[in-house]
Parts: C-alpha cells; sequence; structure tokens
C-alpha cells in the first residue's frame, strides 16, 4: 500500500472519539443530517457501549427511564423502563448494528493528542492502536468520552485503608467471578453506586453502607403502566412518542419543582421514605444537607434497597472513619466494624477527552479548565471541536443528542457557505464574565475533579444547560453565529486537501 492510500484510510471529513452512547448517537445524526460526510469512531477499548461495557459491579444499571435514556430514533422495546447494564450495552450494540455505525468503529484506537493547523485548518489525531502511533487527518472531531478517567479511580481518603488486610475493591474495576457469598461486606459511600451495590450484594452477603452524610433516594418502578396501556392500545411508534413525552415532562415539571420549592421537594421525599423505613432511620440516615438535585438523585429500582433494608440483610451506617486497621474500621462514634471486605464508592475521577492534549498550531496544550463552553458544545476558542456533554439532574443522552444535532446545522452552515473552521470566541462585550464548572453538583467527586472541567458564563451563548426543550429548541433555531467566529476556506489549502483525499 502506497503513502498516499494508507493516509487516505486515514483521513475523513469528521472523526467521533468514543464508541460508547454519545458517539453512537453522534454517529447516526451524522450519517442522517450529513450522509455525504466520511467519518470514522475511534474506540481506545476493544468493545462498544462506553460505561454500560465498562462497570461490571454487581448491581449496575442506567439509573434512568429508558424512554428518555435511550435513543430518540431507536425506541427501547422491552417491558422494563430501568434496567441492568448489560441490557443497556445490548441495546446500544444493537442500535449501532442495525444502522451500520458499528462498521465505522475502529477498536483499541486510543486518542493521545490533538493538534489544529491553522495553516491547513486540519486537525491531526495522534493514536495509539496496540502500542502502534498513527495519525489520523479531520477538520471536525467530535468527542463522545464521558467525563470521567477509565484507567484511574477516584482516590479514596479513607485514613489508615492501606493497613487492611482483606479485599479492598473500587466499584470501577470490580474483579470478575469475585466471591462475596457469606461475607460482610463495607461499602463506604453514599450515592448512586452504593444504592445500586447494597441490593445486588445483600442477595448473598451481609452489607454495611458507611456513609459520611446521607443522599436523597428515591423508588422507582421498574415498569410504566401507561407505556404498557399504550402499547396495547396504539401503534408502537406512536404509543412510544406519547410515553416519552410523558417521561420528558414529567422530568421537567419535578425538576422546576425542585429548584423553585425545594423545601416543598424534600419533604415530599421525606414523606416517601417514611412509607418505606422506620422514622427513628430516615431521621437518622436520610436527611442531606443539601437541597435535592444539587446532587444527583440516587434511583431505587423497584425500592430494591429499601427492601433489602427492612428485610436486615443490610443497613445504613452514618457515621466517620476514624482509621482502619488490619482487620477493623473505627468509627467516630466509637463503634468498630469487623469487615471481610471494603468496598470504596467514593465517586470517579473526572477527565475530559480521554485525558487527550489539545493543542493549537502545536502551542502547549489547552487548559480545559480556563475555557468557556459555547452552547455547552463547543471550547472557547478551539476550532471546529465539539463535545458530548449531559445534564446533571436528566438523562445523558439527552444532553448529548443536542449535542449532536446542534453540531449537524453548524456543519450544513460551514459547508452550505463554504466554511472551514467556526472557532468560539468571548465578544468584547462579555470579557470578564462570572464562569463556574459545567457540571453543576456538589458531590465530592465533582468539586475535587472542578480543575478537569471546562467552564459555562453568566450569557448566552455560554449559559449552562437549562432543560432538554429549550436547549433542544436552541440546537434547531438558535442563532447559531453568536459567539462563533468563521473562517473561509483557504483555496490553496484546499485543493492539496482534496488531492491527498482522492
Amino acid at each position: 500500500m502506497s503513502v498516499l492510500q494508507e493516509l487516505s484510510e486515514r483521513l475523513y471529513d469528521v472523526i467521533i472519539v468514543g464508541a460508547g452512547i454519545s458517539g453512537i448517537n453522534a454517529a447516526y445524526r451524522l450519517r442522517t443530517k450529513l450522509p455525504s460526510a466520511s467519518y470514522t469512531i475511534l474506540e481506545a477499548r476493544e468493545q462498544m457501549g462506553g460505561t454500560y461495557s465498562f462497570f461490571r459491579y454487581p448491581g449496575f444499571g442506567a439509573d434512568s427511564d429508558l424512554y428518555s435514556f435511550g435513543f430518540a430514533w431507536r425506541p427501547w422495546r422491552g417491558q422494563k423502563t430501568i434496567i441492568n447494564g448489560e441490557s443497556a450495552c445490548q441495546y446500544i450494540c444493537e442500535s449501532a448494528a442495525a444502522y451500520g455505525i458499528d462498521r465505522k468503529v475502529q477498536f483499541n484506537h486510543k486518542l493521545l493528542s490533538a493538534n489544529w493547523s491553522s495553516y491547513r485548518q486540519e486537525w491531526t489525531l495522534l493514536v495509539n492502536k496496540n502500542g502502534q502511533l498513527l495519525p489520523f487527518y479531520t477538520r471536525f472531531v467530535i468527542l463522545g468520552t464521558g467525563y470521567y478517567n477509565y484507567d484511574v479511580a477516584l482516590e479514596s481518603p479513607i485514613p489508615g485503608i492501606q493497613n487492611f488486610s482483606g479485599p479492598v475493591i473500587h466499584p470501577q474495576f470490580w474483579p470478575e467471578n469475585f466471591n462475596y457469598e457469606c461475607k460482610h461486606v463495607v461499602v463506604v459511600g453514599s450515592g448512586s453506586t452504593s444504592v445500586s451495590l447494597v441490593p445486588a450484594l445483600a442477595k448473598t452477603a451481609r452489607v454495611d453502607m458507611l456513609q459520611r452524610s446521607p443522599s436523597f433516594v428515591v423508588a422507582q418502578p421498574s415498569t410504566d403502566r401507561f407505556g404498557a396501556w399504550a402499547r396495547q392500545m396504539l401503534p408502537f411508534q406512536l404509543a412510544h412518542r406519547i410515553t416519552r413525552l410523558k417521561f420528558l415532562l414529567k422530568s421537567f415539571f419535578f425538576i422546576k419543582f425542585c429548584r423553585w420549592y425545594p423545601l416543598k421537594a424534600r419533604s415530599s421525599i421525606h414523606k416517601a421514605l417514611l412509607k418505606e423505613l422506620p422514622r427513628e432511620t430516615v431521621e437518622r440516615n436520610f436527611r442531606p444537607s443539601y437541597e435535592p438535585l444539587e446532587q444527583r438523585l440516587c434511583i431505587a429500582p423497584d425500592g430494591d434497597f429499601f427492601e433489602a433494608l427492612r428485610a436486615e440483610r443490610s443497613r445504613v451506617i452514618t457515621d466517620t472513619i476514624v482509621t482502619v486497621t488490619e482487620r477493623d474500621i473505627k468509627l467516630a462514634s466509637g463503634r468498630t466494624l469487623r469487615p471481610d471486605i471494603i468496598v470504596t464508592a467514593t465517586g470517579l475521577k473526572l477527565l475530559i477527552g480521554g485525558g487527550a492534549k489539545i493543542s493549537i498550531d502545536n502551542a502547549p496544550p489547552i487548559a480545559i479548565s480556563k475555557k468557556f463552553l459555547w452552547r455547552n458544545t463547543m471550547l472557547q476558542d478551539v476550532p471546529n471541536m465539539a463535545m458530548m456533554t449531559g445534564y446533571p439532574d436528566a438523562p445523558w443522552t439527552l444532553g448529548a443528542d443536542v449535542n449532536a444535532l446542534l453540531v449537524c446545522r453548524l456543519l450544513k452552515t460551514m459547508r452550505q457557505q463554504g466554511f472551514a473552521a467556526a472557532i468560539p470566541r468571548i465578544e468584547p462585550a462579555d470579557d470578564g464574565m462570572k464562569g463556574a464548572p459545567s457540571l453543576h453538583l456538589r458531590s465530592t467527586y465533582v468539586i475535587k475533579g472542578a480543575d478537569a472541567l471546562p467552564k459555562t458564563g453568566d450569557k448566552a451563548p455560554w449559559l449552562p444547560r437549562s432543560h432538554y426543550f429549550f436547549d433542544m429548541y436552541d440546537a434547531k433555531f438558535a442563532n447559531i453565529s453568536k459567539g462563533l467566529q468563521f473562517e473561509k476556506a483557504n483555496e490553496n489549502i484546499d485543493k492539496g486537501n482534496k488531492t491527498r483525499r482522492s
């Protein structure tokens, strides 16, 4: 194969990084909105599915209903609306295969760096393929890599944890076929991972969930009666659209209720908890210090978490760890726990773009945390690169789909008007804009990882996420040129690129 042929095989109009739910969705939108655009998907791992093929801990699953979590373009046909991780991964893979997207994925291709050439108006991506370094070239990059580090977990700030003689496991790296039957397991943490782990482990083990501070936990049915009725009475596509709209509206009003009336929202959740657990347990272990939605709400499908507590197969302990010894966990209250296994469900280490270094004209890598996000999609001062971002209080897919449709609209506009580059710029009038991390949560792992996140501002088009309905409207109809600097294609360079592509 000649050098030109090798180059042409690694030259695309668009390169999508990541074959998880964001990347697959972006590929579908791209192939339907711009069918003539060439694209590929670079996936660092050996399989599709992203988060849902990566996490293997007991109880892991989608924490949102499948009507809004699932792809808008491929309705979920199962009976359950909340499913486990394996089923979610299967759904993603089947969706990709149904439209030939799986054939566009190049596995074991890890993006190491991306450099934009202002002269060529083109990205050069350095990719590690099983130890071999390969350059890829593209006019536009879409990062569908999520927001956390796949290789490194967040360090657990547990005094003396290194002294423990038994297994210490982070859910991110759950050992295959790990045996915890008839063991005493202490799960450290109070977030959604802990709430998922406890009922799964409690089927065969004795489980303590040890939390420093409580979280909001709510039970949610894993099936939907209205959806089941609609499927029986209406054509499938119509039934799905109506049920999806119901879930989206329900989410919209719930979020508004929590934002506008936090005390009433807190009271409502508290009353629901009293139906599940004794008052003493609720008052001691389920009274968070923050307001609803300041951290992500923990979902217990069919109330399985509460069922495990009622059956006394598990318990929640609100206390602070003083130290961990070879055999014990000593608590500030004076209590001592003697587990066989410790699970540190203390959050994720935040990382954007899979850790790839992003630069312009071979300058030092860009400090992502110093940059604002244009419409929650593109980094300030970075040409032709989009990030798929989700919602902190709703399914990730909804935000990623807003991003994907906005990118397709932008690419169409650029083609129609002969632009080669679109660069988000802060106008002089907006200089000095106040910034905040783009992930607006008070969770410990988010606060610790704030330096890894880009910023959102207090003026359009740099504002944080609003809600799916409003953001989708903006993606389709808002002034797409506001906050963007467009550059025409360099005719001489463009001819050279066309020659390379032929």
